[in-house]
């Protein structure tokens, strides 16, 4: 196979396969990261063209979230039964199928369906789960620094591409936007079939890091009501899984989808808008990966606290902020910086907890709480804006709950030993 032969010329230079998976796994997130983001920033242009309201399209748009989350779990344990190649393969067809067909909607439930159930479907397929999952297989050494990289990616894809895509609405029409989209995900699919292997073992390896001797933890097997049941019975799962929650709610959920519609509300255009959203995206690509380094050091629940704390004051001293373009870049550098920045210690205490396979599924589960609070927050800052005008209480909630999430995760109890055996867990 093509990726044998790129496997042994790495190695004759000394360099891991397990390099060539990051980037073939960081393009893929980034590329279906981006397909979800989209609508968002297409909102204002469906409004003008269909005369939809905020809550209509919003709940459409809370859907995908919410599929994007509550499919994670089962895709984790899908990849285990079947392999990561063959349902990431099928997710890229299943979300660019979601994207052409949109571009023939006339009706807010065709609207649901192609923008809401494909793309969060096929979105969830491809989740953070993903690249917990390449993380957790193929690298023992700088496991935290990979995690941060690739949830960056997912984060950043979301938000770089977005002003691209809002211009290219303005100057050309919506549908232009999605099929450039298109395009990315087919590059995509090509990648993963040409270099996507499923466990080092395929290609002679042990992880990255990993030595002779090290005995590895055996497969989960694909049970993921299973394991969720056992997780259920920790306080661990419970805390992770609710400030996830607010996580989700306090970034996909708010400022994803509905910060260019609130900045228009303030005067700022849309592709200003979009611009101030792709900053957002860039210093996030800085701030996750530095949190990655940070988990490999540091206590994973001190870093949640100061996360979440600081992310809920900037979110109540938002709307007190000029909305230009320059009033708004010291919220976005700082917003940016901790996006997704929670995401690799919220892996790392999971893997400690439930072991290096069911972490993966664990993690899946507690995703589908982050996608819970994103569409609830999608949902109801839409509705608040349709009923009173402004989006200013949805963003001072999201606000209020990142405080409460900041002092929950000090709540949880570290296991002394650094991974804890699937046998051992619960």
């Amino acid at each position: 196979m093509f990726s044998n032969a790129i496997s042994a010329r790495l190695a004759r230079n000394n360099i891991h396969y397990g390099w060539v998976m990051l980037g073939v796994t960081f393009f893929t997130m980034l590329t279906t990261a981006c397909a979800l983001g989209a609508p968002g920033v297409l909102m204002p242009a469906l409004e003008k063209e269909f005369h939809w309201t905020a809550a209509e399209i919003s709940g459409a748009l809370a859907i995908r979230l919410l599929l994007f989350g509550v499919i994670a779990p089962f895709a984790a344990s899908l990849m285990i039964r079947y392999g990561i190649r063959r349902v990431v393969s099928l997710a890229l067809a299943f979300i660019a199928s979601g994207l052409i067909a949109s571009l023939f909607v006339g009706q807010v439930w065709q609207l649901v369906l192609f923008w809401g159930i494909m793309v969060g479907c096929g979105a969830g397929m491809t989740a953070i789960v993903l690249g917990a999952t390449v993380a957790n297989r193929w690298f023992t050494e700088k496991r935290g620094l990979v995690i941060g990289i690739l949830t960056a990616s997912n984060a950043t894809g979301q938000l770089a591409f977005l002003p691209i895509i809002a211009q290219l609405s303005e100057s050309a029409g919506w549908r232009t936007a999605l099929v450039m989209v298109c395009g990315l995900l087919a590059v995509a699919l090509t990648l993963v079939l040409l270099l996507v292997r499923e466990r080092p073992a395929d290609l002679g390896l042990l992880p990255f890091g990993e030595r002779e001797g090290m005995v590895a933890a055996p497969p989960a097997m694909a049970r993921p009501v299973e394991i969720l049941r056992d997780a259920a019975k920790t306080r661990t799962f419970w805390i992770l899984f609710g400030t996830f929650f607010i996580c989700g709610a306090s970034t996909n959920g708010l400022i994803q989808t509905h910060f260019v519609s609130m900045c228009g509300d303030f005067g700022l255009a849309a592709v200003a808008a979009a611009s101030v959203l792709a900053m957002m995206g860039l210093f996030d690509f800085v701030g996750t990966i530095g949190s990655g380094w940070l988990s490999d050091r540091f206590d994973a629940r001190w870093l949640l606290f100061w996360y979440y704390g600081l992310r809920g004051l900037s979110l109540l001293y938002l709307p007190h902020l000029t909305f230009t373009v320059f009033g708004l870049s010291p919220f976005a550098v700082f917003y940016g910086l901790d996006w997704i920045a929670t995401v690799p210690p919220t892996i790392k205490l999971t893997a400690e907890k439930f072991g290096r396979e069911r972490a993966s599924v664990v993690f899946g589960w507690i995703f589908c709480g982050h996608q819970l609070g994103a569409a609830g927050i999608a949902y109801t800052a839409g509705l608040i804006r349709t009923t009173t005008g402004s989006y200013i209480p949805a963003f001072l909630i999201g606000g209020s709950l990142c405080l409460i999430a900041a002092f929950a995760v000090l709540l949880i109890i570290r296991p002394r030993a650094q991974a804890v055996p699937a046998a051992a867990a619960g």
